[in-house]
Order: structure tokens, then sequence, then C-alpha cells
């Protein structure tokens, strides 16, 4: 195995040890993390091997370092970097396109996956919804969590940042189109939850063939 190898297998091990620790210490956007003496200890590696790892960090904006005060924990969705992205890579129209309708098709597989447990509860957001608090954004993202897929939920927030980052037409929603889809839900009824979403994105009424993954 040559000394690059050895290097990229280290370098990767200690991204992998400082997620497990972040985890493990609770810790969350705005929280400081130990130093590179005390994380070194900690992982038992060498001080320039964490430097690299945290050096990567703070390149993808996951992390951040203030000069004499510390490294913190970001919220990747505070950052820029999907804004400065799409500045450059979703210019073309086909990209935008794939954006909308990837994002779109997480939302019906969403859909799709909590039909299949009968026991989801969606009086929570019915309440949101008369409070007048929920936006289309707000509601996915509820939707979203009640599947427990934690990987949907992250590819979800990242295309709705692109989403919004590009220039699509904003589209208005009323009460009642969440209503409707909620309410087949309930009634578990797949064609007419996938009919009431197609209306709400004010998508064509014709057959979408969604995949089956889950």
């Amino acid at each position: 195995m040559t000394n690059a190898t050895q290097s990229s297998k280290v370098y990767i091990e200690i991204v992998k040890q400082l997620r497990d620790m972040i985890t493990e210490d609770g810790l969350k956007s705005g929280d400081k993390i130990p130093s590179e003496r005390k994380l070194s200890e900690r992982l038992n590696v060498g001080r320039s091997s964490v430097r690299e790892a945290l050096r990567a960090l703070e390149l993808l904006g996951l992390i951040e370092t203030k000069q004499g005060e510390g490294t913190y924990i970001r919220d990747f969705r505070e950052n820029h970097l999907v804004k400065l992205v799409s500045t450059f890579v979703l210019q073309d129209e086909k990209a935008k396109q794939d954006v909308s309708d990837t994002k779109y098709f997480i939302e019906m597989d969403c859909l799709r996956l909590l039909l299949r447990n009968q026991e989801v509860d969606f009086q929570d957001l019915k309440l949101e919804l008369e409070d007048g608090k929920l936006n289309d954004d707000d509601f996915f993202y509820l939707i979203i969590k009640k599947t427990e897929n934690h990987l949907l939920l992250k590819i979800w927030l990242i295309l709705k940042d692109y989403y919004q980052s590009i220039s699509y037409e904003k589209k208005k929603f009323t009460k009642i189109d969440f209503y409707n889809l909620l309410n087949a839900m309930e009634a578990n009824n797949e064609e007419e939850t996938l009919s009431a979403y197609r209306k709400l994105r004010k998508m064509s009424d014709s057959p979408i063939i969604v995949t089956d993954n889950f």
C-alpha cells in the first residue's frame, strides 16, 4: 500500500471519528468543538492529520474557525455554497428542471412511503394549517420528517435550497390544497394522494411513474 493511500485512509477515518464525536457529544450548530490538541489525544492520531481533516470540513462549510476563539459547528443550510454553485452550474435550463423534478419525485416517494404506515398521524399538520403557520416548505419538511428517513430529508433540504436559489416562478398555495392532500393520505388512497399532490404542484394529472425503492 502506498503512503498516499495510507494517508487517505487515515484522513477518511478521522473525518468519520469527528462525525461520530459530534453526534455522541450532542454538538449542534454554533457549538465549539475541542482544540486540535484535544482532538489529537481523544482520537489518538497526529495533530497534522487532525488539522487536515478540519481544513477539509471547513472548506465544505461544516465548521468555522474564528481567530483567537476556536472552531465552531456551522449549519450547512446557512452557508452560501448552494447559491455560489447554482450561479455557475444551474444556469443551464435542463439542470434547473432536473432540480425541480428530483425535488418533486422525492416528495411523492415520501408520500407513498407514509401511505404504507397506517399509524402516521397528520393532526399536527392540520392544526398548523389552521393556525396559518405553515408554508409549502414547512409542510413538506414535516411530511418528509414523518418518514424518519434522515437521508431523504437531507437530500430534500439541499434540493430545496437549490430550488429557491434559482429563478422559479413563485407558486401560491391555498389551505384547501394541503387539506385535500392530507385527507387523501388519511384515507390511504394513493391515487387521490398523488392527484392532490399534482394539483398542488400544478402538474399534469396524467399518471406519473415514481420509483418504488422503499
